[in-house]
């Protein structure tokens, strides 16, 4: 509401220190979410949130099409349900119909967004972008989120900032790097990735296991990323593959309990901020449709109408 007292004025402002490379991006604003885990966000300011959107509006065109087609997380017409739909549809062609064994391995980055090294970004970057006032704004971005680290002798800079819209383009564009060589290096066609967490589909136990140094080799050498210790799992299909919220299993799909307990405890609590008179009739409505649809998704008619039973009971009460 502040910047668009005087908008004109701030956006030609913003736009000629753009052009005269006299911009320099704000501090963050530091907040915690816990949904469901424990998490840092970093919010920018109004001011530079316009040029985030900005440089993502012509970034998003030019790499996006150069990302592998399971590339799920913060794509159009991509998301969680279609990645789980589609390890869906892996399980059931390596299995033939749930008729033999399926294995996958699901594994999660240490860190990730606090990880990612900023000259290994704009090196990536340079491949696709030459001009250098954008690579000089794009740098300005990147080393905006200052985490200084202490190699030896050897200083360099890490992290994205969880809050910006940028920060999800730049962790596809450096996670590709990885996604090509799963792909084309290993010739592994069952593979999906969700921003850090990433998953491979095969019959064979032992060649998924023999995967995981090759995995770690690249992550570590070309990426200076880690794979979570306690965060690598090679499970049987009939085990049930728990995956972005919902579980998998022969020939049906359901919701993980922490996310089933997540759903009911968030729409209990938009109940309660209607009641008190915080959010609108129609904002309620939102909350258990979207609740609904989470549902949806998976094989689970039955908690679709306890979820319903119980947001009336709330409402009621």
């Amino acid at each position: 509401m502040i910047f668009e007292r005087n908008l004109e004025d701030n956006l030609f402002a913003l736009s000629c220190e753009l052009k005269n490379k006299t911009y320099h991006h704000s501090e963050y604003s530091l907040f915690f979410i816990n949904d469901p885990k424990h998490r840092r966000i970093h919010k920018a300011t109004v001011r530079d949130r316009v040029v985030h959107h900005a440089v993502y509006r012509i970034l998003y065109p030019i790499f996006d099409p150069s990302l592998i087609f399971d590339s799920y997380s913060c794509r159009l017409d991509k998301g969680t349900h279609k990645a789980v739909k589609r390890l869906t549809d892996f399980t059931r062609k390596v299995s033939h119909n749930h008729t033999r064994p399926c294995f996958v391995l699901k594994c999660d980055i240490k860190k990730f967004f606090a990880s990612v090294d900023h000259s290994i970004l704009l090196e990536i970057i340079r491949r696709r972008i030459k001009d250098k006032d954008v690579i000089w704004l794009i740098g300005e971005i990147i080393a905006s989120f200052p985490r200084l680290w202490q190699e030896s002798l050897s200083m360099f800079r890490k992290g994205l900032p969880i809050g910006n819209l940028t920060s999800q383009l730049f962790a596809n564009i450096y996670m590709n790097e990885f996604d090509r060589f799963v792909k084309h290096k290993l010739i592994i066609k069952k593979y999906i990735r969700y921003t850090d967490d990433f998953v491979m589909v095969s019959a064979d136990k032992t060649k998924l296991i023999k995967l995981l140094p090759q995995l770690r080799w690249f992550l570590r050498e070309k990426l200076k990323l880690e794979v979570h210790p306690h965060k690598i799992s090679i499970r049987k299909l009939s085990q049930g593959i728990d995956f972005l919220g919902y579980v998998i299993l022969p020939f049906h799909c359901r919701v993980r309990t922490k996310t089933k307990r997540r759903t009911f405890k968030k729409l209990k609590h938009k109940v309660e901020e209607y009641k008190a008179g915080l959010i609108l009739k129609y904002t309620l409505e939102q909350s258990l449709h979207s609740s609904i649809g989470i549902l949806k998704h998976a094989n689970c008619y039955k908690l679709q109408n306890k979820l319903k039973n119980q947001f009336w009971l709330w409402l009621g009460g």
